[in-house]
């Protein structure tokens, strides 16, 4: 089965372009397009999340995939890469008819894969040198790299509603309801007493003693 695919980035774009491109390349090399499969996507998602990743699980031995342009296929060289390999483990003829690109059994077409492979693997070895670089320069800078733990995000609620968490202690709501009403563990709550909790209660009682000692007697 001979497939053409097609795709462009948004819907103001057309493509027809694209599907004369094709028709003209498969003429010249009397074959016959059986099916069309078109997509509006951006390159930069990834194959498998388009229509691409599904037609490429479901070509088999001697079929035939032509496009335009491999840029087509992705944006990126490793996805590039791993689709065209995909299709090779397959023995699906890949044919790109602007960059005159053929990739079948022979032995050229297997050369040029193992060149394009090898450009992809130092691209994420290259990829993944800057992302090292880069984070071991924000460490030496004193930046706090990846999310905070999400108990710190509960804790920091705790510690904005402690005024409200001591009237509920007061009106005698338990630990337990405390943390069942703000979805915190119980060991993120002891810290929360340990460390703002006290000091509130005790701030509060200063100033009640405080208060009483200055009020005016009858």
């Amino acid at each position: 089965m001979v497939i053409a695919y097609l795709r462009v980035s948004t819907e103001k774009q057309t493509l027809e372009n694209q599907q004369n491109e094709i028709l003209r390349f498969a003429d010249s090399r009397d074959l016959r397009v059986d099916r069309w499969v078109t997509e509006i996507a951006s390159g930069r998602k990834h194959g498998s999340e388009r229509k691409l990743g599904a037609l490429v699980r479901q070509m088999h031995k001697g079929d035939t995939l032509i496009v335009t342009e491999l840029s087509r296929l992705s944006r990126t060289l490793t996805d590039i890469m791993a689709i065209v390999g995909e299709l090779l483990k397959k023995e699906v003829y890949l044919y790109s008819t602007k960059d005159h690109c053929v990739f079948d059994d022979t032995i050229n077409s297997k050369v040029l894969c193992f060149a394009f492979g090898l450009v992809a693997e130092i691209e994420r070895n290259l990829i993944s040198m800057r992302t090292r670089e880069a984070l071991a320069l924000r460490r030496e800078q004193g930046i706090v790299l990846g999310r905070r733990k999400g108990s710190y995000t509960k804790l920091q609620q705790l510690i904005d509603d402690r005024r409200e968490i001591v009237r509920m202690l007061n009106r005698g709501h338990s630990v337990a309801s405390i943390c069942r009403e703000y979805g915190v563990a119980r060991n993120t709550f002891d810290r929360f007493r340990k460390q703002y909790l006290r000091a509130v209660v005790l701030r509060d009682r200063i100033r009640w003693r405080t208060q009483e000692q200055t009020a005016p007697t009858k």
